[in-house]
Parts: structure tokens; sequence; C-alpha cells
């Protein structure tokens, strides 16, 4: 793995100097980089789609997102050696990591990583998990809670990720259930949750995509026909109930049965397993700081959104600010917990102090990944992909109108895959269906909105871009390209068994025919899976 690395490291870098050398003879005369020629064309998806492609060949994600940065650098400069490091900098390093709303991320990714410490070394996490040890009996014990535990926390995809991870790590852990299963339990019931809640940040976010429109009414109205995100918590809870895996996700909960959780040396698994815990630690030092970062993190949102000024709540949570929220709630969750921790003389003030840098270091791997996706993403965005895809689906709305809501959930799929990004699939298709459907047919509307919100999550689930997908791999402490690839089919399996039911919902128009048509196609298709599977051993690594 370390020479793999190495290897992609070093191709990395050629590439660069070979980019180099090329580009210094076709420096523009005049100083400045005309408009770029691949503009608003499928050039524009390259960028991501070859640091995906990188990503699962090399098993090596820095340097396989650098090169897509790099792409995207030299096709917006034309290949010009000054536009291309003064884009990739300007334009992407320095511009992403000055926005603000990215900055609140990373400060609330800092916050929960320190907190986390905290809980850890105040015995909070053991003593979880003994306590669990004797109350969740089994692995399919500890998944179910996993599961519940994820859809009760429905308010934001990045709180979910991290919380549900730091609090059913020790619980999985003890019943040997992989990381990559529990990074896949995690992602599962982020994304696909909070598009189906409508109190959370991305119902907001969808409504006010919608132009025109009473965007919360068509949320609602929406839920029945998401049927990736619904179709994935069904698929999670047969996944468990019914002991199906399959693909590399086999070989990793095999590997996890003999005690290795990381499939990647058991080196790993002993450094996780000889973490000493505070014997002073009770079960209320893991409960009481994660339910007030809970309550704190919600006060924030809405704070933001208005609710101290006289707006109700369900508005100011739709006006929210989840970035400034989330890390004004976490600051304080975190100064209460510190407090709370030295009154109890769990822990000593300078003991809490120290958490912090190692909370930090343990999310320096989430913090790097998703700098360079969104720097990766500007490289994108530099290049027009959202003009691209918006004059692709413009022109292939004039086509078979039932077959659309199929159509868009590819598209969206695509999009979010190659972007990292379901909420700019959002923005990007959201109004062009509004714009065809809104007079034409109501119904219609309503379908094809659930089917860019359901391919949006879709590709956002599968991507290695994707914020969420690295929150998820932060938070369950798992290899990040493990949890990709581990990932990958499962999503594949659902995005499947959704785009037929599109099909059928693009002919049919009515909510109460495809949803169960699709539900029993998803349990069948994962029985076919057993039967085919079931006979196979898959062989540890």
């Amino acid at each position: 793995m370390r020479g793999l690395a190495r290897k992609a490291g070093r191709c990395a870098g050629w590439i660069f100097l070979l980019a180099a050398c090329f580009s210094m003879t076709a420096l523009a005369a005049e100083g400045e980089a005309p408009q770029p020629a691949m503009y608003a064309t499928f050039a524009s998806l390259i960028p991501p789609i070859v640091a995906i492609v990188l990503a699962l060949i090399t098993k090596e994600v820095y340097s396989s997102l650098f090169v897509g940065i790099l792409v995207g650098g030299l096709f917006y400069s034309g290949f010009g050696f000054e536009g291309t490091i003064t884009h990739i900098f300007e334009g992407g390093f320095l511009a992403v990591l000055s926005d603000s709303y990215n900055v609140g991320i990373l400060i609330f990714l800092v916050i929960l990583g320190g907190m986390v410490s905290l809980m850890n070394s105040a015995g909070g996490s053991a003593a979880f998990g003994r306590w669990a040890k004797e109350k969740i009996k089994g692995r399919v014990g500890a998944q179910l809670a996993t599961i519940v535990l994820g859809i009760l926390i429905f308010i934001d995809d990045y709180f979910n990720c991290l919380t549900v991870g730091s609090v059913m790590r020790p619980v999985t852990d003890r019943h040997n259930v992989s990381r990559s299963k529990l990074a896949y339990l995690i992602d599962a019931t982020a994304a696909p949750i909070c598009i189906i809640a409508p109190i959370s940040s991305w119902a907001a976010a969808v409504s006010g995509f919608v132009e025109g429109e009473d965007g919360f009414s068509i949320f609602i109205r929406a839920i029945p026909y998401n049927y990736y995100a619904l179709f994935t918590i069904l698929m999670m809870v047969c996944l468990v109930v019914m002991n199906i895996d399959y693909g590399p996700m086999a070989v990793h909960e095999k590997n996890a049965l003999n005690g290795d959780l990381f499939t990647s040396g058991k080196s790993e698994a002993k450094a996780a397993e000889e973490e000493t815990a505070n014997p002073k630690g009770k079960v209320i030092d893991l409960v009481l700081p994660i339910a007030v970062l809970i309550l704190c993190c919600v006060v924030g949102m809405i704070y933001t959104g208005g609710f101290f000024d006289g707006e109700n709540f369900v508005t100011a949570f739709s006006n929210s600010d989840a970035s400034v929220g989330l890390a004004l709630g976490s600051f304080f969750a975190m100064a209460l917990t510190i407090v709370y921790y030295c009154i109890r003389r769990v822990m000593k003030f300078r003991e809490c102090m120290s958490c912090i840098p190692a909370g930090f270091k343990a999310m320096v791997p989430a913090i790097l990944i998703l700098s360079f996706a969104w720097t990766l993403k500007a490289m994108t965005d530099s290049l027009g992909a959202a003009e691209f895809v918006a004059g692709a689906m413009e022109q292939a709305a004039g086509g078979l109108m039932s077959l659309l809501p199929a159509i868009i959930f590819l598209v969206g799929c695509f999009l979010a895959f190659a972007t990292g990004t379901s909420w700019g699939t959002f923005g990007i298709l959201i109004p062009i269906v509004v714009a065809v459907f809104e007079k034409s047919d109501p119904q219609l509307m309503i379908i094809s909105i659930s089917a860019c919100m359901a391919g949006a999550v879709c590709g956002d689930h599968c991507s290695p871009i994707s914020d969420t997908t690295i929150m998820a791999s932060a938070g369950a402490q798992c290899d990040h390209v493990n949890h990709v690839s581990t990932q990958l089919p499962y999503a594949i399996t659902v995005a499947a068994v959704s785009f037929v039911t599109y099909l059928l919902a693009g002919f049919v128009q009515n909510v109460w025919v495809p949803l169960p048509v699709g539900a029993v196609l998803m349990v069948g298709t994962l029985f076919a899976i057993k039967n085919i599977t079931g006979s196979k051993k898959p062989d540890s690594v």
C-alpha cells in the first residue's frame, strides 16, 4: 500500500513537471489567459473524472485530487504555465480556504475533533462501550443501533457523520463490525436522511432553489418520490437483518470477524485496541456532551436564521447558515464540556487543553481531503460545468416527457459524482425542471424534482470527492478509499432499483404504485444477491 502511494505521488510529480515544461511554450503573448476554449463543454467534467479514476486505481487520494486540480488549471489557462499556477492557487486553494462557509465547516471539524478527543480521554467513550456491550447484543444490534442513531440525527449531514461515528465506533468495534461497514452505515444515514427530513439544512437548501413556487410545500410533496433515499434506508436494514454482504465489503466484514477492523494491517487494529481509557469515566461523560452538542448546534442554526429576532422555528431553520450555526454551537458545546469535566474532576484543565491539538491532528486527513475537493470543484466551476449540464438538460426536455424523471435521476447522479456536491446539483437542475414543468405538468414537476434530489444524493453518496463521503470516513476513522470502494456496489444497487422505479413513476404519476413496487424490487434484488453470493466465501486480505 505504501509503495503504491509512493508510486502515485511520483506519477503526480512527473505529470506536473511535464505539463509545466509543455506549457512554457504556450504562454499568451499579452500575459492574459483568454476565455477557456473548453468552457461549458464536456471537458469541464474531465478534471473530477480524472481525480476519481486515479483515486480508485491507486488507492491514494491526495495526489489523485491534485492531478485533477492540475488538469483543471491546465484546461482553464489553455496550458499556460503562469496561468495554470495562478488559477490553481488564486482561483482554487486560496479562494476556497478564504470562503467563510468553508472556513466555518473547517472550524466545526476541528472543534468536533477536539470534543471526540475530550470524550475519549475522559473515559466516556470506553464507558459507553462497556454499557453498550451489555445492552446491545451481537453485530446485528450494533448495526441497527447505528442506523437508528443516524436517522435520529437528521438536522445536518456533517453533524450526523461525525456525531454518529464518535458515539457508535466503540460499540461496533466491540462487536467486530468493520470500519468500512460503519462508514457505510454513517454515510447512508447522513444525506439520504437529511434529504427527506423537513427540518434540516438540506430542506432549506432545496426550498431556496425552487423559485416562484412554495419550495417547502414542494419538498414535502416530493418525499414519497425520493426513491434513492427511501430505498437506501430499506437496504441498510435488510443488509443487517438478512446478514448480506457482497463485493469488497464482504472481504472487509470477514476480516473484521477475524479481528482486523481495517483490512489494511493488524498494526492499525492493534493500535486502536491499545487505547487506554480513563478509569473515572462514566456513560454520562459521553451522553451529556453529545446532548449538549446537539442542543447547541440546533440553537446555533436557528440563531443564524433569525429565531431570536422573531422568526418562527421552521422559518428560522429554513434561513439558517449551517456553517456559522455549527461552528457557534460546537464552540459553546466544547466550552461547556470542559467546564463539566473540570467540575466532575474527571480531567484537569491542562489535560482538557491538550485534547484540542490531539483532536485537530485526528481531523487533518479530513481537512486536507476537503480542501483538495473544494479546490477541484472550483476548477470545475471555472470551466463552466454548470452551464454545460444546464444546456444538455434543456435540450433533453424536448424528448419524451414521461422518461425525463429517470433521465434527470441519471444526470443528477453523474453530475454529483463528478463534482462531489449535491447542493450544487440541486442548484443546476431544479430551476431547469421548474421552468420546464411548472405550467405544463405540475405532478411531473414534483416527480422530477424528487429525481433531482435523489440523483444528487446518489452521486454524492458514491463520489470519493464528496464532502459527506469524506466526513463519513472521518467519523468512522476509516481509510477513505476503502470506504468508497466498499460502499460503491451498495449505492449502485439502490441506484439501479431507483432508476427502474422512476421509469414507472414517469408513466404512472401516482405516489402509491411506484413506491411499493420499487420496495419489493429492492428486497427481491437483495434476496437474489444473497442466493448468488451465499455459496461464495470471500478470502480475507
